[in-house]
């Protein structure tokens, strides 16, 4: 990131909002954000464009900065031969993924920064990731290759042409995904336990995760998995997903001080951690672990959620109710310094040698250190009870050692000079962090989150909608992930506090989705609305990755929107969308996860529970209460309250206009397959009936215990 700039000029991107931007806004070359500005002089000049995407969180973009773009005899060059544009991937994923597609089909690998170099009309024609300054790591030196790339482009252009030409066919052939490749045969559950099975064989059952180094979180993943043991009662798919939820949770990807998930491990056991925090991997994660609570009711799980949904609350939560969008790795311009410890600092800090040494076993701390230059990442490497048998205490005295020591390390830190956040907020993620905290308010029976859901819904409402037409930052366009991500955030906000206002809500940005991004003709749903010359491929995602695919959530959102509002167009829409990734759902079903989460609710018989009763009322509560501790991944959850919210849902299912409480006492109507049960109010009843939906979904206290 760029220095002092007090004697440094400005670029174009000191006009910018993007924090990513503004970090290059210094930088001596002469940059252009994305735009008809950029395009215009390119056209004019016949020059070819030198494209960088990045995101101000990211590591290497750091260091490509550092080493290339403030150096002034490279920027020369760079300005002298080319047009050069800075784009923010998370501000723009449209544009990221049309050149991604690019690097990935030409290279065999991605990520950022991302380097591509693209004719005036915006076609790429030479693609990579990051570049020394000079050759090393096997790589090109950045200033000769951009001299060899303008040798190329004034010696051979006729070359260069075709050669964008063939990478365009490539990408359009990506895009087009779903065309052509929609399956003939029914939807069933068969992709179901295709994904099982290609999960089963790629499960590190040592270290928990489903790849070696690098392991990242891929929260999918274990979203899929948690139905499938719903569906089918397979244990092993369960068991998966719990060991790795454990792994990652006692591992140093989970900052076992201040809560929170790194973006990734670099080691196959968890421990050494790529340092940044990306609001979508919290999101996603507490999301799992209240599952994964929901179904074991093991305390580990959720003290991981309120960890995570805390750290979040103190750190990545804007004055006005927004989620920022990540915490850098680096720290004073080390990776990792905010997070690591030596062993001599953590005895001074602690102060009591005897306390240090329980706290630095059961943390796996070393004298000469885990990671390097005798630097230790915490993680969880013996259990309480193990330690509490090393050093003859009780298990009482060691976890109040424990929460001393992380309580005076987590003081000190505090001090030290902070990783860069990115206070940039975006629809799509703050839409997983609303569900994420909806859904833990529910399981945890904790009040503040429910009241931090409320606020960023709010917030996004009042600041990024108008007329039904969401904006993805304040100054960009909404993608369909925008919309699914939020609308399907707003569900769960509804089942959290039923308040009719979010369903009501959820429906016109379902309509909106539809209207902007649906394919009528092919089904499913392009990212983009089309509307931007500029983005020259419109893609339909599908890859559901460290975050999930915008159909992936279109789809679920319509399912269950479906399910409130009985309106069969969105079932059509969503059934559409699943048959034209037919191809991938059989093909590659462990590329698709969340997509299979979205065809497991499809396949299943539509539930709906209503509960009849003031919403204030103990006996209500205790109602609410005893289906938020429950994992029911394909049921919703209606209240009626005999009032005016009542009144406002009788417009989605007019049915419940003869809902009422039995007796003045709270009443559970239990439907499944538009067929309801005889109401009860009582609560055993309730959950017996419960029970015949999900039969395996009776929570365990001790069976998932390490």
């Amino acid at each position: 990131m760029a220095g002092d700039t007090t004697s440094r000029k400005p670029n174009r991107l000191i006009h910018e909002k993007s924090p990513y931007l503004l970090q290059h806004a210094y930088n001596p070359v002469d940059w252009y954000p994305w735009g008809e500005e950029a395009f215009a002089r390119a056209r004019k000049e016949n020059r070819p464009i030198f494209l960088s995407i990045g995101y101000s969180t990211c590591h290497w973009c750091h260091v490509m900065e550092r080493e290339s773009f403030e150096n002034e005899g490279i920027a020369a060059v760079m300005n002298q031969y080319f047009i050069c544009i800075k784009v923010d991937r998370e501000e723009r994923p449209d544009i990221d993924k049309v050149y991604m597609t690019a690097v990935q089909a030409t290279t065999g690998s991605g990520g950022w920064p991302m380097s591509v170099w693209l004719t005036p009309e915006l076609k790429p024609f030479f693609c990579g990731t990051y570049f020394p300054p000079d050759s090393r790591y096997g790589r090109p030196g950045f200033k000769d290759l951009l001299q060899r790339v303008h040798d190329v482009w004034e010696g051979n252009h006729t070359g260069v042409l075709a050669q964008a030409s063939q990478i365009m066919e490539t990408i359009n052939r990506y895009a087009s995904v779903g065309e052509g490749n929609s399956s003939n045969r029914p939807l069933d559950e068969v992709p179901l336990s295709l994904g099982f099975d290609q999960f089963r064989t790629s499960y590190d059952a040592v270290h928990g995760g489903f790849s070696m180094a690098p392991k990242f979180p891929r929260p999918v993943a274990l979203n899929f998995l948690f139905r499938y043991q719903a569906r089918t009662n397979e244990a092993a798919a369960g068991e998966m997903a719990l060991h790795t939820l454990r792994a990652m949770g006692e591992g140093g990807l989970f900052d076992q001080l201040g809560g929170g998930f790194h973006r990734y491990s670099v080691d196959q056991k968890w421990l050494v951690s790529h340092f940044e925090k990306m609001l979508y991997d919290q999101a996603q994660l507490i999301s799992s672990y209240i599952d994964a609570y929901r179904i074991t009711r093991d305390p580990f799980y959720a003290d991981i959620a309120r960890r995570t949904c805390d750290y979040v609350l103190r750190d990545m939560t804007s004055p006005e109710g927004g989620f920022y969008s990540a915490e850098d790795a680096d720290s004073e311009g080390v990776e990792g310094k905010f997070y690591v410890w030596t062993r001599d600092e953590i005895d001074k800090i602690i102060g009591d040698k005897d306390k240090a040494d329980i706290f630095c076993r059961y943390y796996g701390v070393e004298r000469e250190g885990n990671w390097e230059h005798s630097n230790n990442v915490l993680h969880v490497a013996l259990t309480p009870e193990e330690t509490a048998k090393l050093f003859h205490k009780s298990g009482k005295e060691i976890t109040a050692i424990l929460d001393e020591g992380r309580a005076k390390l987590f003081a000190a830190r505090e001090k030290r000079v902070r990783p860069h956040r990115d206070e940039k907020i975006l629809t799509a993620w703050n839409g997983l962090m609303i569900s994420a905290f909806a859904r833990a308010a529910q399981a945890l029976d904790e009040p503040k989150y429910r009241v931090a859901a409320e606020k960023a819904a709010q917030y996004i409402l009042a600041s990024r909608l108008k007329d039904s037409k969401l904006t993805r930052t304040a100054t960009v366009s909404a993608m369909v992930e925008d919309y699914a991500f939020f609308a399907n955030g707003l569900v769960d906000l509804y089942e959290a506090d039923f308040d009719p206002l979010w369903l009501r809500k959820a429906t016109e940005l379902a309509d909106a989705m539809l209207a902007r991004f649906y394919d009528a003709k092919e089904g499913g749903f392009f990212q983009t609305d089309g509307r931007d010359p500029s983005v020259i491929v419109r893609s339909k995602e599908d890859y559901d990755g460290a975050e999930p695919s915008g159909n992936s959530m279109a789809t679920l959102l319509l399912l269950r929107l479906a399910q409130f509002t009985d309106r069969a167009d969105y079932r059509n829409a969503a059934e559409k969308t699943l048959q034209l990734f037919g191809g991938h759902l059989t093909k590659a079903p462990q590329v698709v996860p969340q997509m299979l989460c979205a065809l497991d609710f499809y396949l299943s018989k539509p539930k709906q529970i209503v509960i009849a009763g003031k919403a204030d009322a103990a006996d209500t509560r205790a109602m609410l209460r005893a289906l938020h501790d429950r994992y029911l991944p394909n049921a919703i959850v209606v209240l009626a309250d005999s009032g005016e919210s009542q009144k406002a849902l009788v417009r989605f299912l007019p049915f419940l206009e003869t809902i009422k409480p039995m007796d003045g006492k709270a009443t559970a109507y239990v439907c499944v397959n538009y067929a309801c049960q005889l109401p009860t109010s009582d609560l055993s009843k309730m959950l017996a009936l419960l029970q015949t939906m999900h039969p395996q979904n009776e929570p365990d206290a001790g069976k998932h215990q390490r």
